[in-house]
């Protein structure tokens, strides 16, 4: 063991009882841990936030599969560093006729890669020449392109609980190589959570910033850790994890109808060498979930920014973000849409499959006309101010409200309008 290695990489698990998180993947009778099990993986891309063990699975796999395991990030390699791999092996299952299956590749931030680099993995991929493991912290649908995606299985790594952290810390405690040899004393662990924001990788890196700050048989408070925090903070941060804070910092400004903070973050990403498309991309997702209704106009302008700045690139591109930026910073918000999904995702979980009611299924055929298929239903354009007063919802939910205008002017609007058509059965 190499006691200079970071401490997030000396108790790297090597085997899935040590893997602390992601149970609904690895947990027994699980289906990833049943494909690695039975070494017949598929080709994969492992969706999560960063430091939730992406990277430890991959690494976990290397170790249970009896093959070779090949790794590239997607920052530093290219379209040739792809095809070297290829060509390895296929030399490799040539040689190796009886060998137990494909040789694996993982390639680390592979939304990363650009078009041509990710088509260079698809033939590969589909004679079998090599298992293909993606890392990523953005979806997979936008950052991946839809051949290679269709051929790749995509598993979703949660954010790692509170109960999942302060287990890898006393897991550090105890079997560390450098770390077992101090008498440690966790007296509290808020501030340590706090700072790492969730990601394990940056929590153990401070742990031991922290451990290695303080004289022998530390006892590991909230002060001590945000005084070193506070004074050495460059050190645990410069792999990049400052990188989702300013985002986050960037997002949150939008929403809090700051625009004069959202263009400052907005600089610092750009500056930071941010693609300009996730910018774009994040401003789309937010005109929805936090403006929605209440300025419609906002996911035009979005949308008609995003197509910009897909032709035009940096530096005028900037000038149209900005101009996005200030806008929807100072549009009225809304979370309507977000929390309307969100009921309506809890209530199919919640009543599973409930019918489709008869007056409003389609009937293209004889036998289901006679069954009753879309008798009765009341076409609303045939009706005074285009609307009847109909059952659209099964009957099992009739009159539950799932989309709620927000206090604001236009869905003020919205639900006067609303409460015109169905008087109390929504309660608007």
């Amino acid at each position: 063991m190499n006691t200079n290695a970071p401490l997030a990489e000396r108790i790297r698990p090597t085997n899935l009882n040590d893997y602390i998180g992601q149970e609904h993947l690895v947990s027994e009778g699980a289906v990833l841990r049943n494909s690695i099990l039975s070494q017949r993986i598929p080709s994969m891309i492992l969706w999560g936030p960063p430091g939730v063990g992406k990277t430890t699975l991959a690494y976990i796999i290397s170790q249970q599969l009896n093959r070779p395991f090949f790794t590239l990030s997607a920052i530093n390699s290219g379209v040739k560093d792809v095809r070297d791999v290829i060509e390895k092996s296929g030399k490799y299952l040539i040689e190796n006729p009886n060998a137990p299956g494909s040789p694996v590749l993982f390639i680390d931030e592979i939304h990363r890669f650009n078009k041509s680099q990710q088509d260079s993995l698809l033939g590969a991929i589909e004679r079998g020449t090599i298992i293909l493991i993606g890392a990523t912290t953005e979806n997979p649908s936008f950052e991946v392109i839809s051949p290679l995606l269709s051929r790749c299985q995509v598993y979703i790594l949660k954010e790692l609980t509170k109960e999942n952290l302060i287990q890898l810390l006393h897991h550090a405690i105890a079997n560390d190589v450098v770390l077992k040899e101090k008498k440690i004393t966790l007296q509290e662990t808020e501030a340590l959570l706090r700072i790492s924001g969730g990601d394990a990788r940056k929590m153990l890196n401070l742990f031991e910033l922290v451990i290695n700050s303080l004289p022998d048989d530390p006892t590991i408070t909230n002060e001590n850790v945000m005084q070193i925090a506070q004074q050495k903070i460059a050190l645990y941060d410069k792999g990049g994890e400052q990188h989702y804070d300013i985002i986050s910092a960037f997002i949150k400004s939008i929403r809090g109808s700051d625009p004069n903070a959202a263009i400052y973050w907005l600089a610092r990403m750009i500056k930071g060498g941010e693609e300009v498309k996730f910018i774009a991309r994040r401003l789309l997702i937010l005109a929805s979930e936090d403006i929605g209704n209440a300025n419609p106009t906002a996911l035009i302008m979005a949308n008609n920014c995003f197509q910009a700045v897909n032709v035009i690139g940096y530096p005028e591109s900037q000038i149209i973000l900005s101009q996005c930026v200030a806008y929807l910073a100072s549009s009225p918000k809304s979370n309507a849409a977000v929390e309307a999904i969100g009921l309506a995702n809890e209530l199919v979980n919640k009543t599973g499959d409930l019918p489709v009611p008869l007056h409003i299924r389609n009937a293209p055929t004889k036998l289901m006309k006679d069954l009753g298929y879309g008798k009765n239903y009341q076409y609303s354009h045939s009706y005074e101010g285009n609307f009847s007063n109909q059952e659209y919802l099964p009957e099992q939910i009739s009159g539950t409200k799932i989309y709620n205008p927000g206090n604001n002017t236009r869905e003020k609007e919205l639900r006067a309008f609303l409460k015109s058509l169905w008087g109390e059965k929504y309660g608007y």
